[in-house]
């Protein structure tokens, strides 16, 4: 199955057209024709079923024939991952993450951060192929970048972790993780979360955790950490 992403069609939709550059991706290069049917989800759990009554390069449009709902997991992860060096680093961690199943990512800025600037359109178009390749119906929520020291006293629903490269004591992650639990996971930049950034998530309930016995990029971290709930939740 192919899948496509229109966020515009919701549960009532009855026809719909695509944009024009999806239009001409849809018709001369997979070659679409009317009649043919679509697969289309809209990010937000829906799954629809659309049938192309007009095959144009600058229009294609299509009906609904038929939907479904699919169920949301039982438990929200939020990744609050503090922006890499490199921009293909942290691209790639939207991707895999969006992949096993993150709920939502919130770039962090942090005292040891060298990158302060994210490029919101391009990531956002990484969330979708990302969701689109691996048949989710799902969009992860991309926040705005937000100070560590704003963020870090923000409201969160559920358990919360920050995991770091100090040898102080901390807690393995996969033992603290509970099944259909909510998450929030803190993950520091290259240098690492200072000791003040450190000692400010612990007042506020974060609880320190160890991501195994080698240190890790930021984008590895992150994945390890996606794929230890994910998985957990799986069992």
């Amino acid at each position: 199955m192919q899948l496509f992403y229109n966020s515009e069609i919701n549960e009532n939709t009855t026809q719909f057209s695509f944009s024009k550059e999806e239009s001409k991706h849809i018709v001369k290069v997979l070659r679409k024709q009317v009649g043919d049917t679509m697969h289309i989800t809209n990010g937000k759990g829906w799954l629809f079923t659309a049938e192309i009554t007009l095959a144009g390069l600058k229009n294609c449009m299509a009906i609904v024939v038929s939907k479904i709902h699919r169920t949301k997991s039982k438990y929200d992860l939020h990744l609050a991952v503090a922006p890499t060096k490199m921009n293909d680093r942290y691209e790639w961690f939207l991707e895999k993450a969006t992949e096993i199943g993150v709920t939502s990512i919130t770039p962090i800025i942090c005292d040891h951060s060298e990158r302060k600037v994210i490029k919101v359109e391009r990531f956002e178009k990484i969330l979708q192929s990302a969701m689109k390749q691996s048949l989710q119906c799902y969009l992860p929520k991309l926040n705005d970048a937000i100070a560590y020291k704003d963020f870090i006293k923000t409201k969160f629903d559920g358990d919360r972790f920050i995991a770091h490269c100090e040898e102080t004591q901390k807690q393995s992650l996969k033992d603290q993780i509970v099944a259909n639990r909510n998450i929030s996971l803190l993950i520091g930049p290259e240098g690492d979360f200072s000791a003040k950034e450190i000692e400010l998530a612990i007042q506020n309930n974060f609880i320190p955790v160890s991501l195994g016995e080698t240190r890790l990029r930021t984008e590895t971290a992150a994945i390890v950490a996606c794929h230890s709930v994910a998985f957990v939740n799986e069992s």
